[in-house]
């Protein structure tokens, strides 16, 4: 039975039931082609709609999963079926642990050398039945993209999980999609950090209450700008009932 994908203010997500990951990630990887999953936060949402390179991103990703809770309060404000939310540390914990118990194989790509080098020792003893069968660092300069691709296609990696440093995040992988072989990608800018125990990961008291954003204030103060946008997408929500209303 295919989930249910709801429309928030045009921009699809998916409701997946926690019970039902393991068997959604299975039938994902046996899929053939390159496939996407998208962490959505509510920036990326807001994104979406303004940007139709990265929409037509989400829009095409196999599986769009909620990591803010304002999105799971704007589907109850507008009456649609409400989805999970899901945090990003744990879905990718989550993730792995499934190629884990089926003898599936990762490619770790983004983040400095140190971090890269030091994240893959840490998933490796964490999860030993894991197959690393590749990493290519981020930040890399514009000349080796084709060598990167290449190594991907040729290692056809079960998961490539992308961190920081890899230009256009999500967009980047569905920007050259058909030059892949057959790979789940997913993207979190924390994630490689978090591995490598250069960055503490939220906690999950935290990320329950939705308060996570005050974290991200705190180690960038510039952030505190994000109410703006916040606002509009409070505005946004208002409007669409507004419609749907009348």
């Amino acid at each position: 039975m295919a989930i249910e994908r709801i429309h928030l203010l045009k921009v699809p997500v998916d409701i997946l039931p926690p019970e039902r990951m393991e068997e959604e990630i299975l039938n994902l990887l046996q899929k053939a082609g390159t496939k996407q999953i998208i962490l959505l936060s509510v920036w990326d949402l807001l994104k979406a709609r303004r940007n139709d390179k990265f929409g037509e991103c989400v829009r095409n990703a196999d599986l769009v999963l909620p990591i803010s809770k304002s999105i799971i309060r704007g589907a109850s404000f507008l009456k649609l079926p409400v989805p999970i939310r899901y945090n990003p540390f744990s879905s990718i914990i989550s993730l792995l642990s499934i190629l884990e118990s089926h003898y599936k194989s990762l490619y770790l790509f983004g983040g400095h050398k140190k971090t890269l080098v030091q994240a893959e020792r840490n998933v490796h003893a964490t999860f030993p039945n894991i197959k690393i069968i590749g990493r290519y660092v981020g930040y890399y300069p514009k000349n080796v993209e084709t060598d990167i691709i290449s190594a991907i296609y040729k290692a056809s990696p079960s998961l490539v999980l992308v961190g920081d440093g890899v230009p256009e995040k999500n967009a980047w992988v569905f920007q050259r999609r058909n030059r892949f072989s057959s790979s789940t990608f997913i993207y979190n800018g924390d994630i490689l950090n978090i591995f490598s125990k250069r960055k503490k990961r939220i906690p999950e008291k935290t990320f329950d209450k939705g308060l996570e954003i005050w974290s991200e204030i705190f180690h960038n103060p510039l952030k505190i700008f994000l109410f703006l946008p916040f606002m509009r997408y409070k505005f946004l929500l208002l409007w669409a009932k507004i419609k749907n209303n009348s």
